[in-house]
């Protein structure tokens, strides 16, 4: 499996961390237990919440080749939002002093 697009810099400007990189590449997103849809929903919701758009954008356009609909998309990146967001929610209760979330 070949350096994803954004990453094919490394491989003129630095070729050994590409190699390095390219088998970390590799061993994350070559099919094993997770198959491969599974493994590019999991991407897609981690670049939702890191604000990867160019990332998104081009994991959802490998997720429809496979078959993958704009529902099941939708989906997964609900997650991203319950899970990131939910975050914001919770740390934000501190500012409100209570029995539940003491000074």
């Amino acid at each position: 499996m070949s350096l994803p697009i954004y990453l094919k810099f490394l491989e003129n400007n630095d070729p050994d961390f590409a190699q390095a990189i390219e088998k970390v590449f590799t061993s994350a997103m070559t099919p094993g237990t997770l198959d491969q849809k599974t493994k590019l929903l999991i991407a897609l919701a981690l670049d939702a919440a890191h604000g990867a758009g160019q990332g998104v954008a081009s994991i959802a356009n490998q997720l429809r080749a496979q078959g993958v609909t704009d529902t099941e998309i939708a989906e997964a990146l609900r997650i991203a939002y319950f899970a990131f967001g939910n975050s914001i929610l919770a740390t934000s209760s501190a500012a409100f002093p209570s029995e539940q979330n003491p000074k």
